[in-house]
């Protein structure tokens, strides 16, 4: 029983961080580039989880394959996925873009239905269509009309939305490692590999020009980022997964984007608007829906 309290613990600190990791990627985007904040954020991420690698005794060479395969969920799931958000947070509100990152299960559900031939069943349609409908109200703000007019909120919405599905891609292809190493050690050699082709842009962007632009607010966002969300939450995620079922864990997500939209309010004075509450609710209806057809636990 202590060990579960523990892990619920855990869990929670770690969607609590992750919900406030939009707000601390605006506060740094307003001081430097996005490559230059993704390239901070995961060389402090790399530096703990490999010194929790270590601690833990869990160190050990991958073989030539599983560098390969390394290298490609580091591309797609720290590079590109990154580059997609930071880059996207520069006109989308945190508040907005956390509403449309909660609706990663939903693709999950899609992939499995499209290419493992799992079952969705009515439940999980009306889900993806009440997640959907969320989506739109929460990115027009609730003037769907606007919609119509081919005005899809702000530019950044929609590198939020495809970040969405490759996260789900990215989870799909995660599986399979996830069964051969204990999940610091590959997280450890997913981001590494992230960072390592974040690094070639970086340095490529003249990057190191950036650092030196960083205010203490903007160290401040830099360090959360690093320290918290790519550092010690993943582990905190990950210990909590050992002890609590997939399934149970993944409702704890659903406070994600609820921190977010708290937060955006207090620390960027971003407007608490009824249709964005309104979508989000849809939203995490359509989620909740999905997930009692697709349920983490089963795959």
């Amino acid at each position: 029983m202590h060990k579960n309290w523990i892990a619920y613990a855990k869990a929670v600190i770690a969607v609590v961080v992750w919900g406030g990791s939009f707000i601390a990627t605006k506060v740094a985007l307003v001081e430097i580039t996005p490559v230059a904040v993704v390239w901070l954020r995961f060389t402090i991420g790399v530096i703990i989880l490999g010194a929790a690698v270590f601690a833990r005794g869990q160190f050990a060479l991958p073989s030539r394959r599983e560098l390969a395969y390394f290298a490609l969920l580091g591309f797609i799931g720290i590079t590109f996925h990154q580059w997609l958000q930071s880059t996207g947070l520069k006109t989308s509100e945190a508040a907005t873009t956390a509403w449309i990152v909660a609706t990663t299960p939903v693709f999950m559900a899609l992939l499995g239905w499209l290419f493992l031939k799992e079952k969705l069943g009515w439940g999980g349609v009306v889900g993806i269509g009440s997640a959907a409908f969320g989506v739109l109200l929460v990115v027009s703000k609730g003037n769907l009309i606007s919609l119509a007019a081919g005005r899809f909120g702000a530019s950044g919405d929609f590198l939020i939305l495809l970040s969405a599905p490759n996260w789900a891609v990215f989870s799909a292809l995660s599986k399979p490692g996830l069964k051969n190493h204990p999940a610091t050690r590959m997280m450890f050699y997913v981001m590494g590999f992230g960072w390592l082709f974040t690094t070639v842009l970086f340095f490529g962007s003249n990057g190191l020009a950036q650092i030196p632009l960083l205010t203490v607010k903007g160290w401040l966002g830099v360090v959360f980022l690093g320290v918290f969300c790519s550092g010690l939450a993943y582990i905190f995620w990950y210990d909590a997964l050992q002890a609590i079922p997939s399934a149970r864990l993944g409702v704890f997500l659903y406070i994600e984007p609820l921190v977010a939209v708290v937060v955006a309010a207090i620390v960027l004075g971003e407007p608490l608007l009824a249709a964005a509450l309104l979508g989000g609710a849809i939203i995490l209806f359509g989620v909740w829906l999905v997930n009692r057809v697709h349920s983490p636990g089963k795959v």
